[in-house]
């Protein structure tokens, strides 16, 4: 996972004016737009509420940068190809995972995830930019909006990174003028949970606990997260003094002596840019409560892991044809 801070102060104003710049040297052609008579498609305009404030999206994107975490799979699945990507999960190019990739017909741009090299995205010609899961943060919002619209996080996300799989979808759809198809999108996914919970009910008596190992320390996810959010819909309970100690992050990093919160009736930990080795010998996470009963799960499968961290409808629905199986030989169940 990436991590860093946003580039602040005057290397925005600079970066902004550069954009500017670039922009009225080289914008596209008023007969390049998807309607060349100049008219906006069939339900264009269309304004996207975010936490910045009304977006207005005059016409139907043909150039979509997707800057956010999982937008370009949630593009994707909606049947709109992304121009640019960032690549969140570090999967390479296209920058979405693999149940995901074989929806490009042609490779995107790849895209820096915290500091977005500006004059890269602008030689796109994005007439939409997507950043619907990001930071929650009004110096990367005012950085990107020189390049166009941008249609952030809704109105009332506090987490970072706290959009939830529901809002994306119907963010990203509305942006693209695909609100239909997002809700048949919703629908089928929250169907799939439903059928879930109905099968396992007893999850909703169990706790549970999600931990990531990253450049050589522990950290957990808090509600909010969608790895934890996942769980919950799940049936699953969360309650832990983790989220009294996030203060509004997703994710709180762990000292050695705190990591014994990660303690559960089911504990999914899995490694960021590490392999899974070193969890299970580790003597620290291994003395746990959950880890001595038998009721820790440790992701050794990194697609699963990353489908379990995407956020989006297809990540989400690949990881829940690997967890749920993970989950029942852990419990004990056939």
């Amino acid at each position: 996972m990436n991590r860093g801070p946003l580039t602040r102060g005057g290397a925005i104003a600079a970066g902004a004016l550069s954009v500017l710049m670039l922009a009225a040297c080289g914008g596209r052609a008023a007969d390049d737009s998807p309607d060349a008579s100049g008219e906006s498609a069939e339900g264009y305009p269309v304004t996207v509420e975010t936490l910045f404030g009304d977006v207005t999206v005059e016409d139907r994107p043909t150039n979509v940068v997707a800057m956010g975490w999982s937008d370009a799979e949630t593009a994707l699945a909606l049947g709109v190809q992304p121009v640019g990507v960032a690549d969140w999960q570090g999967y390479g190019t296209p920058g979405v995972g693999p149940w995901a990739a074989d929806l490009f017909d042609s490779e995107p741009a790849q895209l820096a995830t915290l500091e977005p090299n500006l004059e890269e995205i602008a030689t796109l010609d994005p007439d939409v930019v997507l950043d619907t899961r990001s930071d929650n943060s009004q110096d990367r919002h005012d950085l990107l909006s020189p390049l166009g619209p941008v249609v952030g996080p809704p109105p009332g996300v506090e987490v970072t990174y706290g959009t939830t799989w529901q809002e994306q979808t119907r963010q990203v759809a509305q942006a693209l003028g695909e609100d239909e198809r997002g809700e048949e999108l919703i629908a089928e996914l929250e169907a799939e949970f439903e059928t879930i919970r109905e099968e396992n009910p007893d999850f909703a008596d169990l706790t549970i606990a999600v931990g990531a190992y990253f450049d050589g320390r522990y950290g957990a996810y808090v509600p909010g997260d969608g790895r934890v959010d996942l769980l919950q819909n799940l049936g699953f309970q969360y309650e832990s003094e983790i989220t009294d100690m996030a203060d509004g992050a997703f994710y709180v990093d762990l000292s050695p002596e705190l990591v014994e919160v990660l303690d559960a009736d089911l504990t999914i930990v899995f490694p960021i840019g590490d392999t899974a080795d070193v969890l299970h010998e580790d003597p620290v996470l291994q003395g746990i409560g959950s880890a001595e009963d038998g009721r820790l799960i440790i992701m050794d499968d990194p697609a699963l892991a990353n489908a379990f961290s995407s956020g989006s409808t297809l990540g989400i629905s690949y990881a829940l044809d690997g967890i749920v199986p993970l989950i029942h030989e852990t419990l004990g169940r056939e």
